[in-house]
């Protein structure tokens, strides 16, 4: 049975990911308002009829801004932490369902299978996931300050990881953020570095991973060449065998199905 990553967008003012299996769509995160992630699913040709759920990582804006209207439109549960449950239900519709995830709160959803565990985030109970669908897992981590122990558990042994690259260490210095802005940025609460992000993608590196994609890329202190000049090294190096994407802010990629046949290609 096929199983597709739709990457809707990602980045400081949205993001929105969906991975179908079978005849079943599971949405994680829903950053931009309800009419604009069908406007994008309806590009990629993701059927909005066939979501089964919400997970959602945490309780910013730009992760969970467009969940109270899809819930108005969509009967389906939230899965999240308790603390990011308490902080969108006044947003959401009067009955909306809860299923709870952390790290020993698992949950099975139609073919899927979601596993949980806290990040080092400046949020209520902030969450990586993996999304187990058939033999393929999947796992998603943006909005980290720093990798911990149980994100590298949990993230192991991926077949895709769609992972946080914020930001460029030498941009954020010449950003213009105040020195308070730029702590938090790069604090162990904040985002993850392109660095940091190459190190752990090394880390987690298995023949059996085939699909890498790079989320969250700030748009004052990233850019995707600079994302790619750290990764693509490490890759390199590492003789993988998959495929490397960016995920833009603006607009969705194209549906990217798992497992890939193609063998990386970094233009080099």
């Amino acid at each position: 049975m096929k199983t597709v990553l739709y990457v809707l967008g990602s980045g400081s003012r949205g993001n929105c990911l969906a991975i179908q299996h079978g005849d079943s769509v599971l949405l994680i995160d829903a950053g931009f308002s309800c009419k604009e992630i069908e406007r994008r699913a309806g590009l990629v040709g993701m059927g909005m009829e066939q979501v089964v759920g919400l997970v959602l990582t945490h309780e910013h804006g730009d992760h969970a801004r467009g969940s109270g209207r899809l819930l108005q439109l969509r009967e389906m549960p939230v899965l999240t932490s308790h603390g990011t449950w308490h902080r969108v239900r006044s947003r959401l519709p009067d009955g909306a369902a809860h299923q709870p995830l952390g790290l020993r709160e698992g949950v099975d959803l139609g073919p899927f299978r979601i596993e949980a565990c806290p990040t080092s985030h400046d949020a209520s109970e902030p969450l990586a996931v993996v999304v187990r669908a058939g033999e393929l897992s999947i796992g998603i981590a943006y909005d980290l300050g720093r990798p911990t122990t149980a994100v590298r558990y949990l993230l192991r042994n991926c077949a895709a990881l769609i992972l946080e690259s914020n930001y460029d260490d030498v941009l954020l210095r010449s950003s213009g953020y105040p020195a308070v802005v730029q702590q938090r940025i790069a604090g162990s609460s904040g985002h993850l570095s392109n660095r940091a992000a190459a190190e752990l993608i090394q880390e987690l590196m298995h023949p059996d991973l085939k699909l890498v994609v790079l989320a969250h890329l700030s748009e004052k202190c990233n850019s995707e060449s600079c994302a790619r000049k750290e990764m693509e090294p490490i890759l390199r190096k590492s003789r993988w065998k998959g495929t490397l994407h960016v995920a833009r802010q603006d607009e969705p990629l194209a549906p990217l199905t798992i497992p890939l046949s193609a063998v990386l290609t970094l233009g080099l």
